[in-house]
């Protein structure tokens, strides 16, 4: 009888995982250009990964709406227009505003808020000794997403919490998308103080079962990333501060 062939399943989830993360870096770093056309043989010669995972990686770029599919096959960079990116975070405020509003309504586990209030505390700690340095502001962002993936969790959605992910896969709509740009403003330490304040009140309000409350916050909460979408545009020079800056098209 014939040995068993080894189960290779994992090392070619492993091989997907490595040839998305590539690829998206290459992406968001501008080695992949707006429009560029990209195709499995040739990411295959670049990345050393064979084309079976690769062709999977493309399919979930795709589906995080960095590439897009060309008819004469395989796929090519996509751009973004202003208005597509307005769109994207006024969707991921709606969506996390109705995350919180499930959260208050159908109630949150303490250990669960205390790793919210857990969040907003470590925050402060960060900030309050003035305008953070790299290290604190590396602290910030760790923070920062990790409060927006537990308040996600938080709603006992799967459905809403599965939404919210695909929402935040586009790197100018996730709740750090701009935040390079956030912190080279005159202001910025101001900005991220009423920022984590907001945090706070959302988490005050989800403690309180005030639904609708929890909800008008984290849509108010999203206006930050729109108010550093226009601080961007203003400022190309800050472009090449933000993954993927060089796919947004200019205004006309």
């Amino acid at each position: 009888m014939n040995p068993p062939l080894p189960d290779t399943s994992e090392s070619s989830g492993s091989q997907t995982v490595r040839a998305l993360l590539r690829l998206r870096e290459m992406i968001l770093a501008g080695e992949l250009p707006a429009g560029e056309r990209i195709s499995e043989p040739v990411v295959a010669e670049i990345t050393g990964i064979s084309r079976t995972p690769i062709r999977t990686a493309l399919v979930r770029l795709q589906e995080e709406g960095l590439l897009e599919p060309i008819r004469s096959g395989g796929f090519r960079v996509r751009a973004f227009s202003v208005d597509e990116i307005r769109d994207a975070i006024e969707v991921r405020g709606t969506l996390e505003g109705l995350a919180a509003r499930l959260a208050a309504e159908r109630g949150v586990a303490t250990a669960d808020l205390e790793a919210l209030s857990a969040c907003v505390d470590t925050i402060d700690r960060l900030l309050e000794h003035g305008d953070p340095d790299e290290a604190r502001f590396t602290g910030y962002v760790e923070a920062n997403a990790r409060f927006h993936e537990l308040l996600a969790a938080s709603c006992r959605s799967e459905v809403v919490q599965r939404q919210v992910a695909r929402g935040n896969a586009l790197p100018f709509a996730s709740p750090n998308g701009f935040i390079r740009v956030q912190a080279a403003a005159p202001d910025a330490l101001q900005i991220l103080l009423i920022a984590n304040a907001q945090h706070r009140a959302v988490v005050d309000a989800i403690t309180r079962r005030e639904g609708a409350r929890a909800e008008a916050l984290m849509r108010e909460h999203a206006r930050i990333a729109q108010r550093n979408l226009q601080a961007t545009l203003a400022n190309p020079r800050v472009m090449d501060l933000i993954p993927g800056g060089r796919l947004i098209l200019p205004e006309t």
